[in-house]
């Protein structure tokens, strides 16, 4: 068995090697457990990581442990055995993925880049596009930092927080270790503030309205992921705010993020009576057929604006309009809510009509 410190990548040589143990330095201290591997397991495919995450062959100071999971100085990890020629393989020596990385398409860095809306020594800040995760793995080889690393090799590159993969808006990427720890000390401190457009199903009758309710995430067969509400899961608050009605059909709701759990959002308002437009894990094809047939073709979830005050008093804030797809839907929206008003108000003056010729004329007194 070998062993190394966290300060020298765990680098797999082509040979391959057998079970390993890393120690987490101080410069990885609060970083999630995937990021560390996929780091330090220099020639590994992300979705191998991933795949050995989820059978339990990581350990992390004699447990097993999750992707998400925030390391700390000193902590111990045990690696499974690897080959980076033909991918690592677990316990039983079975391979555990495809063979060697691949090269992430320069079409997917360049639109990375160019939406990249800001930048300094500190951040970049991306208006990431819908349909793009925000990492590789589960199935996907390349995502918003796989192709920002790619085009910045020489950068130590690491997401601040995420985004799923169909919501579109702000995602914050940190430029270097030190500026990630105050950037992760800053939301768990709640100073850094989200805000999030979203349209959900039907009229939302709460007014604005602040959703205390813890969320766990549960395992189904096949390795799908799905967030419910649960007292024995982690605290999650979410405030939503109407903007705009739709009639019956649909709300436009501000929504500002206390905490920042997975599926927050759109677990919470489900949770309301309210799903999120196109959500097809919280809502069914049913509940949106006629906001499809209205032209909507994804789920309707944006990250609006992002803000913080570094230490030492600079401003952080940025802002992202709704993306055209959107954008133009709501005025479709507008523009079928106008219609059914101005068809109600016909039918309403047909029936006033109709009641008073049934009356018959007025006798004069």
């Amino acid at each position: 068995m070998t062993s190394h410190t966290a300060d020298r990548p765990a680098a797999v040589p082509p040979g391959g090697r057998g079970v390993a143990k890393a120690t987490v330095d101080a410069g990885a201290d609060g970083q999630r457990l995937d990021n560390w591997l996929i780091r330090e397991l220099k020639g590994v495919p992300k979705s191998a990581v991933y795949r050995i995450l989820r059978k339990g062959e990581i350990r992390v100071n004699g447990k097993r442990a999750k992707p998400e999971q925030r390391l700390a100085a000193g902590d111990e990890v045990r690696l499974p055995p690897m080959r980076a020629d033909v991918a690592p393989v677990g316990e039983d020596g079975e391979p555990l993925g495809a063979a060697g990385p691949r090269k992430v398409p320069k079409g997917l860095v360049d639109a990375i880049e160019a939406a990249v809306v800001f930048q300094d020594d500190r951040f970049l800040a991306i208006d990431k596009p819908a349909g793009l995760a925000v990492h590789g793995g589960s199935g996907l080889s390349f995502g918003v930092i796989e192709a920002l690393r790619a085009s910045r090799p020489n950068e130590e590159l690491e997401l601040v927080h995420r985004l799923d993969r169909d919501t579109s808006g702000l995602l914050l990427v940190a430029r270097d270790r030190a500026s990630l720890r105050i950037a992760h000390a800053l939301i768990r401190e709640g100073q850094m503030e989200k805000q999030y457009l979203t349209l959900v199903l039907g009229s939302w009758p709460h007014g604005t309205k602040l959703i205390d309710a813890p969320l766990a995430t549960q395992n189904r067969s096949g390795g799908e992921r799905v967030v419910k509400v649960d007292a024995r899961g982690k605290e999650s608050r979410s405030t939503f705010i109407p903007v705009d009605f739709f009639g019956n059909l649909a709300t436009l709701l501000q929504v500002q993020l206390e905490t920042g759990r997975t599926h927050q959002i759109r677990v919470h308002a489900a949770y309301a009576g309210h799903p999120v437009a196109g959500d097809d894990k919280y809502s069914t094809r049913e509940d949106n057929a006629l906001l499809v047939e209205a032209g909507l073709t994804r789920m309707f979830l944006h990250a609006q604006s992002l803000s913080f005050e570094w230490p030492g008093g600079k401003q952080y804030a940025f802002s992202a309009p709704l993306p055209p797809d959107l954008a133009e839907f709501l005025d479709s929206l507008g523009n079928l809510k106008r219609k059914r008003k101005k068809a109600a108000d016909a039918a309403t003056a047909r029936r006033v009509g109709q009641a008073r010729r049934a009356a018959g004329p007025r006798k004069a007194r």
